[in-house]
């Protein structure tokens, strides 16, 4: 099963591709780590960015794209362009998505631990978060209840 963890942060949307093959986690080249989107106020350059995100997970044949959940309001509340980055990669068609809220990222990840360091995987640190909603989503699904 093939994942892609995204984590959403201001324009940009970080990437982690992430695959689990006979019990072994594996992080398969991939061209884009980020993905940007140049002007909030464009239509046009919000339909580039999710045809642009299509197009990447069709190429990397992904199963599921899991967003990690943002709060709506509040101190960390995510920001309106990052809810439009948000929607836009839910409404393309034929990518199954899910939004995995942090408490469920925890979780996950205290029942099933990450047995490498971080610094060992490779990834740049933004990536982390992406990283850790891919690696959560996985396990969650493979030790469903």
């Amino acid at each position: 099963m093939k994942v892609c963890g995204v984590d959403l942060n201001s324009n940009d949307a970080n990437l982690c591709l992430l695959s689990l093959e006979d019990e072994l986690f594996q992080l398969p080249n991939f061209r884009s780590r980020r993905l940007t989107l140049p002007s909030a106020h464009s239509a046009s350059d919000l339909r580039y960015f999710q045809q642009t995100f299509a197009k990447l997970m069709a190429d990397y044949k992904v199963d599921t794209v899991v967003i990690r959940q943002r709060p709506m309001k509040g101190k960390f509340a995510g920001g309106a362009v990052g809810f439009k980055l948000e929607a836009a990669i839910e409404l393309i068609a034929d990518l199954d998505v899910v939004i995995m809220s942090p408490t469920d990222i925890k979780e996950s990840i205290k029942r099933n631990p990450i047995a490498v360091p971080f610094a060992e995987t490779g990834l740049k640190a933004y990536q982390e978060t992406a990283f850790n909603t891919a690696y959560a989503y996985l396990m969650q699904t493979k030790y469903a209840d």
